[in-house]
């Protein structure tokens, strides 16, 4: 078992990641050399897993309808997705897709927080969430981008206060204003990190892959961070720590 595997998620912890993606061949080839991921078929409408030293670190999915936006969802660790999406709703959030079993591997439910930023819930079957995480080339943090963070951290806090707050939390996952790092048409939204171990080479090989350079490197109290958009146009972080 990996070092950095957690026997089971509690809820509210960060516990996997996917890209839905055109071209999931192209996606391959863009994550495989950039972060040394190979990769096995889910057995689900053209979506593959990514594992790092034969565990399982993220996913990628072809998408399905083209008015659907090419992006990486962070999902949340929910022992029960249905009850938590209600509670969501009931805070003033909504259910953007309803709960939907993935054969035996679990049950996931996309949702929204009052200001529309889109995060999954993930509720375990024969899949847990990731093998690897906190080192390079795997899942290091989610940063909402939001434009009342004191509202959005009323609204979290109450929804995953143990994993945030509890005795012994080790959080994944920040809130920050919009405007820290984006323009002001950007709408609130998740954004998923991966760990690197130098960002300036990483953000190199972006380029060379075909990706580009959406936010420069800039500091945060978590590590540097540049933001990038792979070849496909899919939003996501480089961390360095």
């Amino acid at each position: 078992m990996a070092e950095n595997r957690a026997s089971a998620y509690t809820e509210g912890v960060p516990c996997w990641v996917d890209a839905q993606l055109p071209d999931v061949e192209a996606g391959k080839r863009f994550y495989g050399e950039l972060f040394g991921w190979d990769f096995e078929e889910a057995g689900r409408g053209g979506s593959v897993w990514a594992r790092l030293d034969g565990e399982p670190v993220a996913a990628l999915a072809r998408k399905t309808d083209g008015r659907l936006p090419t992006v990486w969802t962070v999902y949340f660790a929910a022992p029960d997705a249905e009850a938590l999406a209600a509670r969501i709703r009931a805070a003033g959030g909504q259910t953007v897709t309803p709960a939907l079993p993935v054969d035996d591997l679990g049950t996931t439910v996309l949702v929204a927080d009052p200001e529309g930023a889109v995060f999954g819930l993930w509720q375990p079957g024969r899949h847990e969430g990731f093998g690897r995480r906190h080192e390079v080339g795997t899942f290091a943090w989610a940063e909402l981008y939001a434009r009342d963070t004191v509202a959005v951290n009323a609204f979290y806090g109450g929804l995953f206060h143990d994993a945030l707050f509890g005795p012994g939390a080790e959080p994944d996952f920040g809130r920050a204003p919009v405007l820290d790092v984006f323009p002001p048409e950007m709408p609130p939204h998740f954004l998923v990190h991966f760990r690197v171990g130098d960002c300036a080479a990483a953000l190199a090989d972006v380029h060379r892959l075909g990706g580009r350079t959406q936010v420069p490197p800039f500091e945060t109290s978590y590590g540097t961070v540049a933001v990038v958009l792979d070849n496909q146009g899919a939003s996501f972080a480089l961390l360095q720590r």
